[in-house]
């Protein structure tokens, strides 16, 4: 049999899996890079994509938007911002959402304003992107 990672996704709210895997796909800033057993420590920033988590048969999929990936001699963990599993989100209310930020945008009163708008619609046009992927 052979070696195993443990991975853990964490986000600010509780613990969201914690399992041994063969392979974690990871979303990093960088691109995406795969870590199984004896992986060389690394730390990278994630963006807005899916982990895929390896361990025989079909990978399981979560959605992550920003946050952290480390990888030491105990396994990786994941500490995002958000993380889903793509069936959670609702498209409908998503659209809501980035109609929303975009006239939130447009109605900015100021530049500090603005960029809070501009932040917001860019988490929701990443984390649709991700869904049409997913979807495709």
């Amino acid at each position: 049999m052979a070696d195993k990672i443990h991975f853990e996704l964490v986000s600010p709210e509780k613990l969201l899996l914690s399992q041994d895997a063969d392979m974690v796909v990871v979303p990093g800033s960088e691109g995406d890079f795969g870590v199984m057993a004896h992986h060389a420590p690394v730390v990278s920033t994630l963006k807005t994509g899916i982990i895929e988590v390896h361990d025989g048969g079909t990978p399981a999929k979560l959605l992550v938007h920003g946050g952290f990936a480390e990888v030491n001699p105990n396994g990786l963990t994941i500490l995002a911002e958000e993380a889903y599993k793509p069936g959670e989100l609702d498209r409908t209310v998503l659209e809501a959402e980035l109609k929303d930020a975009r006239e939130d945008v447009a109605d900015a009163k100021d530049d500090v304003q603005r960029a809070r708008a501009e932040k917001a619609l860019d988490r929701l046009v990443a984390i649709l992107a991700v869904l049409d992927e997913l979807a495709a």
